[in-house]
């Protein structure tokens, strides 16, 4: 027998979701046939077989969350992986060794009689004790942690808590807001998403300290030629942030063609992980929902995040009196261990000029 273990798919995560198996215990399979789909932590990417031959056994039901290096597959017979298929690990069975997925959930019945009292469910609990078994310590943390009665967060969901977590470990953010009046093109129709993104990418030119990344623990920053703008996408299953590439060098009806292919592929989970990769910089355009001003957060290693507010009339001097302006509310959120105010400020009005050009 071998197990094939969940393989490490460049999500930075240490597990995932299983979502749907595409083979059966007693399956014959083929190289790079799709034995899997799993959730990562923005997509649903299918894992290829490493190997042919006939599977075994099955060692996850879909909706269990597998840490990757655990086996996922037993395969009859020994190893015949092709090695180039998948970054995984295909090992010889050894049954004097129990692998993580064994020892996941393992607790003595006086621990499991105490999990029960407690409404805790001992599959969600990461054990402390020898080879992975849980404790009545690991338990009463679960209980202080919620455990008894919340729902684990799942996928995109779960990644979000993982990110803003980092987030707020790892950044020291700003925020400055301001407004712009785009009396001078706006009407329903207008394309307002691209007319930000355009304004973004002149305001990048403008101060290059907010497109770049930092490493705090190397206190290094990188300032980058190329912008990559990750836009915020808001669907059922949760947020999503792809990324358009290179947007400095692409005209209106580029980015309009990209920026849809983008949110469709979120929305209906088919967006490839290279487009969820390495933004340089973000934008959310929370307004066509509801809100005007927001102090967003920002997802290390960027430095900066641009959110657009809701569209609104307002009422401005004019030399007649009083007229009523559209104005739309721009708030750009900084690193201020590496972005100064200045730098900020100059972001920011730059785009508000972009803005109110008239074309």
């Amino acid at each position: 027998m071998s197990r094939f273990a969940l393989p490490d798919l460049g999500e930075g995560l240490q597990e995932a979701e299983i979502v749907a198996w595409h083979v059966a215990e007693g399956d014959h399979v083929v190289v790079d046939q799709p034995l899997v789909s799993v959730e990562t932590e923005k997509a649903v990417v299918e894992v290829p077989s490493p190997q042919a031959g006939r599977i075994a056994q099955l060692l996850a039901k879909p909706g269990d969350r597998v840490k990757v290096g655990a086996p996922i597959v037993v395969f009859e017979g020994g190893v015949h992986a092709d090695t180039g298929t998948v970054v995984g690990e295909l090992t010889e069975k050894r049954p004097e060794t129990a692998g993580p997925a064994e020892h996941h959930g393992v607790a003595s019945p006086g621990v499991r009689a105490f999990a029960r009292e407690r409404g805790v469910d001992l599959a969600q609990v990461t054990g402390s004790g020898p080879g992975g078994a849980v404790t009545r310590a690991d338990v009463e943390r679960a209980v202080a942690q919620g455990g008894a009665a919340g729902e684990p967060l799942k996928g995109v969901r779960c990644a979000m808590a993982v990110n803003m977590a980092r987030a707020h470990a790892e950044v020291v953010p700003a925020t400055v807001w301001d407004q712009a009046d785009v009396e001078a093109w706006w009407s329903p129709q207008a394309d307002v998403s691209v007319r930000l993104i355009r304004a973004v990418a002149v305001a990048c030119a403008a101060s290059p300290a907010l497109n770049a990344h930092y490493d705090g623990k190397a206190m290094a920053r990188r300032l980058l030629p190329q912008i990559d703008l990750g836009i915020a996408v808001d669907t059922e299953d949760g947020l999503f942030v792809p990324v358009l590439r290179d947007i400095g060098d692409q005209d209106a009806a580029g980015l309009r063609r990209a920026l849809d292919a983008l949110k469709t592929a979120a929305r209906e989970r088919k967006v490839a992980l290279a487009d969820l990769r390495n933004p340089t910089i973000t934008l959310s355009n929370f307004g066509t929902v509801a809100g005007r001003n927001a102090a967003l957060v920002i997802l290390p290693p960027q430095v900066a995040i641009v959110g657009a507010g809701r569209i609104h009339p307002q009422a401005v001097p004019s030399r007649e009196g009083v007229a009523f302006r559209h104005m739309l509310p721009i708030s750009l959120t900084f690193d201020h261990r590496v972005v100064t105010g200045g730098e900020a400020a100059r972001f920011l009005k730059a785009m508000i000029e972009d803005l109110q050009r008239g074309s």
